[in-house]
Parts: C-alpha cells; sequence; structure tokens
C-alpha cells in the first residue's frame, strides 16, 4: 500500500476541515495521536510511546493501534468527501503483525476506492525504533460512509 502516487498535499481548504474534526476527537487527543500528513485520500497519524497506551508487556495496547489505524483510514476517506459531509466508520478489520514497539507507532490510511456513499480504505501501522528502522506492525481494511454533516 506504499502508494506515494497521493503525495501532494490536499488544499488548505481540506487540510482545515481534517484538522478541525480531528482536533474534536477525545480519544486521540487523550492518547496524545497527531496528525503529520494530509494528502488527498492519504493521512498520517503518529502516536508516540508512553506507559498509558501500552500493554502488560510493554507494547503498544491492541486499542490504541487499532484506533489510530481507524482515525487515519477515516480521515484519507473524509479528505475526498465533499464539503457538506461528514465521516463514520462502518467497519474494518485489522490484523496484528507483531508486537508494536518502538519510539513511536505511525498508521497510514490510504483510500483503495472512493464512492458517492461508501468507501473503502488500506490500514497499515508501523512501529518506529529509535535506531530508524520502520517495521509494519498492523495492517487491515475499512468501510466508511459519507453522512451530510449536522448542522
Amino acid at each position: 500500500m506504499e502508494d506515494e502516487s497521493q503525495s501532494g498535499e490536499a488544499s488548505p481548504a481540506v487540510q482545515k476541515r481534517v484538522r478541525e474534526s480531528f482536533d474534536r476527537q477525545g480519544l486521540m487527543r487523550h492518547l496524545g495521536a497527531r496528525i503529520t500528513l494530509i494528502a488527498p485520500g492519504r493521512v498520517h497519524i503518529v502516536l508516540p510511546a508512553r506507559p498509558e497506551v501500552t500493554q502488560q508487556h510493554g507494547y503498544f495496547h491492541a486499542g490504541a493501534t487499532s484506533a489510530i489505524a481507524d482515525s487515519a483510514g477515516g480521515y484519507a476517506g473524509y479528505t475526498l468527501f465533499p464539503e457538506d459531509a461528514d465521516v463514520l466508520t462502518v467497519e474494518y478489520k485489522i490484523n496484528l503483525l507483531a508486537p508494536a514497539v518502538g519510539e513511536h507507532l505511525e498508521a497510514v490510511g490510504t483510500v483503495l476506492k472512493s464512492g458517492r456513499t461508501l468507501t473503502v480504505c488500506g490500514l497499515e501501522v508501523f512501529g518506529h525504533r529509535a535506531d530508524g528502522v520502520r517495521k509494519l506492525v498492523a495492517n487491515g481494511q475499512q468501510t466508511l460512509i459519507s453522512v451530510p454533516r449536522e448542522r
């Protein structure tokens, strides 16, 4: 899924809409996650390592890993939605491929198929170690729905 064809940044209006929505997410704020890239059909979210996001063995918790993957995919889809639409996740599946370790996790959401109502995204989560090693620790797929924005 590492297709860089969508690597140009989204328009300032789309970036603003995505960031404003992301900033309203209490869970992302609670976890300490932040958006690092907003491109058409692609969003990256970083989660720094800290004890509050780990499980009993010291790895990133699957819930934290899944949450940032879900948000990365959701906002990737949202970059392609009409201005008057909002996004909700219909379903997602994630495979945890390896223990999630590192200085931070990076979730990458990439639109695979953008439709009028439903959008399908690929999800990848990478562990980034201090020595520069980047390892795929989770991947999945997600279906989103475009809903009218509530006024």
